[in-house]
C-alpha cells in the first residue's frame, strides 16, 4: 500500500459530551463493531458487567466516570481508526481540549431527553474554533425523548450550525420501532435484544413503503415520523459533504447505543464522511543552526519527513512497571521504530525506540505509523506536553493551549518518610498537566500551589499519588479564585511601589512568568484602576498560534457565560 493510501485511510476522532449522555458506552460498542472486544463493558453496573476498556484508572473504576482521556486503535471497514475517549465532567476540561488538538473530527453524544447541555457547548466551541468537523448522535432513543424537529432546532439555535438528519426516529421512548435512513432511503428496526445490548444486536432492513414492515409500527408513530419527514424533505437542510468538510454543517444520527441500535449505521457513515488526516501549521520560530527564522507554514501530510507533537502524558499505565507514555499526534511523514528525530524543545537529538500502539491500558510494538496515528513513546523523561518531535528542524508545532485555572489549593506531603515519593510522583502529575502549580511569595513552608479547572482535579492528583505512589497528601484551601499573568514592567522590580487590597499576591508560573493572584473580581478591579501601566492578561504571554489561542479563547469565553 503506498503512502498516500495509508493517509487516505486513517480517521482520527474524538467523542465528545457532557457527562451521562452515553460517550464511553458509544465508544464501547464502536469497539465492539470493530470487533476489537467481544463483550462492551457497562458504565454503570459496574458489578453484573466488565469494566469499560476505555475507563480503566482504579477511581476512574470506583467513581463510573471518565477522568482521563483514552486512545483506542482498531480496524474496521478498510479505515485505520484512532478512536480518543474524552471525559465528558467539566472539571477535566484541560485534557479534552488537549485531546482535541489531536483530532481530524468530533463526534458529538447527546442525550435525546436532555438537548444540548452545558459541557456540550463548551467543547463544541472549542471544535468549532479549531475548523473541526463536527458529527452528532442522539442517543438513549429507546426512552422517552424530547420532540426530534426541538433537537434539531436546539443544535441550530444554540450551538449555531446546520443540522441535517441522516436517518430519523420512528416512535418515541417505549414506542421507539427505529430509524428511517434518509440517504439509502431504508428502515431499520429496533429489537430489544437479551443482555441489555452486550452483544450485536440484529437489525432487519427494508424499505419504508414494505406493508410488512408498516403492520409493525403504531399509527401514530408512523404518522408523527411521516409528517416530520415530509417538513425535513421541504425546509431541512439538504445533506452536503462540503460543508460538513468545512465544520459548517453537522450530520445527525438517532439511536441508542447501550442497545446497540443505530452505532453500526453512525460508524460506517463517519469514516465514509469524515475526513482523512489533514495538514498542521508550523509556526515561526528561530532554529539555532539555521541562518534566519523559520517562516510560519503548513505542513502537509505528505511532506517526506517525520513529524508530530505530544499532546498528553500518562504515567504508571502499566501497574508492574513505572513507565511514562507520551501520546504523538503524527502529523507528516512516516514514523518508524527506532528513527532519530529531533526535540525541538531542547534541540537534543533523540532516538525513538520504545513505540507503542495503544487500546486503552493495553498496548503493542508498533513498527511504522501514518500522519493520523497516534503513538506512544514510553522512556522519555524529558518530553513534554506540546513538544514537537520532527526530522526536519524548520517544523515547530505549536497546538497546545494553556487554561486559566478556577481554583486553589495548597499541596504537601502528609509524612516526613513518604516526603521522597510524594515529591517524585507529585513531579509527574504536574509534568502529566493533571494540574498546574505556581510559586507565590510568603507561601507555607513545604507546600506546593496548585490550581485547576475544578476540584475534582484536586481528588485524583491526592488519589494517584496514595494508589500509585504509595504517599499521602495534605490539601489546604487557598485564599485566591482569580489568576493573571503580568506583562513585564520596571515596576516589578520593587513589588511595594504597586498599590493593591488586601489579600493579593505576586509570584510567577513555571516558565518564570510573573502572575498575580486575587481573592475576588473587586480585588481585581482595583488593582487595574489603581496601577493602569501594569497590563494583565487571563492567558499566559507565551501563548501564541492561532488554534491554541482559538481553543483557550472558547474555553474562557463560555466560562464566563455559566
Amino acid at each position: 500500500m503506498s503512502p498516500a493510501q495509508q493517509i487516505a485511510r486513517r480517521r482520527t476522532l474524538a467523542i465528545i459530551s457532557h457527562p451521562d449522555a452515553g460517550k464511553t458506552t458509544l465508544t464501547e460498542k464502536f469497539l465492539l463493531y470493530g470487533n476489537a472486544i467481544h463483550l462492551a463493558g457497562s458504565v454503570k453496573d459496574r458489578k453484573a458487567a466488565r469494566a469499560t476498556t476505555s475507563d480503566w484508572m482504579e477511581i476512574e473504576k470506583q467513581r463510573g466516570i471518565s477522568i482521563s482521556s483514552t486512545v483506542l486503535q482498531f480496524e474496521y471497514a478498510g479505515c485505520a481508526v484512532n478512536l480518543l475517549d474524552t471525559p465528558g465532567h467539566k472539571d477535566f476540561s484541560e485534557d479534552t481540549y488537549r485531546v482535541l488538538t489531536a483530532v481530524d473530527a468530533a463526534l458529538m453524544v447527546i442525550d435525546a431527553a436532555k438537548g444540548v447541555e452545558a459541557q456540550t457547548r463548551k467543547l463544541f466551541e472549542v471544535c468549532r474554533r479549531r475548523g473541526v468537523p463536527i458529527f452528532t448522535f442522539i442517543n438513549k432513543c429507546d426512552r422517552p425523548t424530547r420532540d426530534p424537529l426541538e433537537l434539531l432546532d436546539e443544535l441550530e439555535t444554540v450551538l449555531g450550525i446546520q443540522a441535517s438528519p441522516v436517518n430519523w426516529p420512528l416512535g418515541n421512548g417505549p414506542t421507539f420501532r427505529g430509524v428511517y435512513d434518509r440517504l439509502d432511503a431504508q428502515l431499520h428496526l429496533f429489537e430489544r435484544v437479551a443482555g441489555g445490548g452486550a452483544y450485536k444486536a440484529p437489525v432487519k432492513v427494508a424499505s419504508i413503503e414494505d406493508d410488512a414492515i408498516r403492520a409493525q409500527l403504531d399509527a401514530h408513530s408512523l404518522a408523527a415520523a411521516t409528517e416530520q419527514l415530509a417538513m425535513l424533505d421541504g425546509a431541512g437542510h439538504a445533506f452536503d459533504l462540503a460543508q460538513v468538510h468545512a465544520g459548517a454543517q453537522s450530520p445527525v444520527y438517532f439511536g441508542s447505543a447501550i442497545n446497540n441500535f443505530g452505532v453500526e449505521l453512525l460508524l460506517r457513515g463517519f469514516l465514509r464522511d469524515s475526513v482523512p488526516p489533514a495538514p498542521r501549521r508550523s509556526v515561526s520560530r528561530h532554529v539555532p543552526g539555521l541562518p534566519a527564522p523559520t517562516s510560519a507554514a503548513e505542513v502537509p501530510v505528505t511532506h517526506e519527513r517525520f513529524s508530530g507533537f505530544v499532546f498528553k502524558i500518562q504515567a504508571n499505565m502499566d501497574p508492574k512497571h513505572r513507565d511514562r507514555i507520551a501520546f504523538v499526534r503524527v502529523c507528516s511523514g512516516r514514523f518508524t521504530r527506532d528513527m532519530t528525530v529531533t526535540h525541538q524543545r531542547t534541540g537534543k537529538t533523540v532516538r525513538l525506540s520504545s513505540s507503542h500502539k495503544l487500546f486503552g491500558q493495553e498496548r503493542e510494538t508498533v513498527d511504522e505509523a501514518w500522519p493520523g496515528d497516534i503513538i506512544g513513546l514510553v522512556g522519555h523523561g524529558e518530553f513534554g506536553i506540546g513538544d514537537t518531535l520532527t526530522e526536519d528542524r524548520s517544523i515547530f508545532y505549536d497546538e497546545i493551549p494553556r487554561f486559566p485555572s478556577e481554583v486553589f489549593a495548597y499541596l504537601s506531603s502528609a509524612s516526613p518518610a513518604e516526603a521522597k515519593k510524594y515529591r517524585a510522583g507529585l513531579a509527574q502529575l504536574l509534568q502529566e498537566g493533571v494540574v498546574q502549580s505556581f510559586h507565590v511569595r510568603n507561601a507555607p513552608s513545604d507546600t506546593t500551589l496548585i490550581a485547576a479547572v475544578g476540584t475534582l482535579q484536586f481528588e485524583v492528583v491526592q488519589h494517584r499519588l496514595r494508589a500509585e505512589y504509595k504517599a499521602d497528601s495534605r490539601l489546604s484551601p487557598a485564599p485566591w479564585t482569580l489568576l493573571r499573568w503580568i506583562e513585564p514592567h520596571p515596576r516589578l522590580a520593587d513589588l511595594s511601589s504597586i498599590v493593591v487590597a488586601s489579600g493579593v499576591s505576586f509570584g510567577h508560573d513555571k516558565f518564570e512568568q510573573p502572575i498575580v493572584l486575587f481573592p475576588n473580581e473587586w480585588t481585581l478591579n482595583y488593582f487595574e484602576e489603581k496601577n493602569p501601566e501594569l497590563k494583565l492578561h487571563a492567558l499566559p504571554l507565551e501563548q501564541v498560534g492561532t488554534a491554541a489561542k482559538a481553543a483557550t479563547a472558547a474555553a474562557t469565553t463560555e466560562g464566563k457565560a455559566e
